[in-house]
């Protein structure tokens, strides 16, 4: 089996109030101050947000950004921090994970430091990502999984245009059955009229 033709995918690009681009070496400050800062509500969907549960550091921070940015450049994960163009400030993270290059296929996930939250900059972020996916990168379908409960990532969805496909109860862990339910949403590449 041949590998597929991977397209090149910019490392920014913007949006109407956003600058979207792939971590790179200097961002950990930065991305650990915003961690930080949205700790409380992060951890709160610690099954979507596993990582939000580990004690944050500029450190780990910054490995996270090198690392985001090694995987950028294979084309493994596409990890996107998502800054205010008008002042800098690192206003949340983003990206394109679980990819599978052969089908298309892509998963959608997101944050959003607490002091933006409300201005709508997340919905801006993925319908900007989401053009990207389908008109640059190919994409056939993009799914987007999210906590039943957290109401705030499930009207991102909703507003970005995915369609909810599926409530379904999350794995068991250590053999517990999982009290809380996921949100499938998806959407796929439109058809094209000539």
């Amino acid at each position: 089996m041949t590998e597929p033709d991977l397209p090149e995918v910019p490392e920014a690009f913007e949006t109407a109030r956003l600058r979207i681009r792939s971590p790179s070496a200097g961002d950990g400050p930065a991305v650990h101050a915003a961690v930080v800062e949205s700790l409380a509500e992060l951890r709160a969907w610690g099954d979507s947000l596993p990582w939000a549960m580990s004690p944050p550091s500029v450190e780990a921070s910054e490995k996270f950004c090198r690392e985001g940015q090694a995987d950028y450049a294979s084309r493994r994960v596409l990890p996107m921090l998502l800054f205010a163009q008008e002042t800098g400030l690192l206003v949340g993270a983003s990206g394109l994970h679980g990819i599978d290059w052969a089908l298309r296929r892509f998963e959608i996930g997101y944050w959003c430091r607490t002091n933006q939250t409300g201005r709508g900059l997340i919905t801006e972020a993925v319908v900007g990502i989401t053009r990207l996916a389908f008109e640059v990168l190919g994409a056939k379908r993009i799914e987007c999984r999210t906590d039943a409960q957290n109401l705030r990532s499930r009207r991102v969805c909703e507003k970005a245009g995915y369609t909810l496909e599926a409530i379904y109860a999350a794995a068991p862990k250590g053999g517990v059955p999982a009290s809380r339910k996921t949100c499938l949403y998806a959407q796929d590449r439109p058809a094209r009229t000539n």
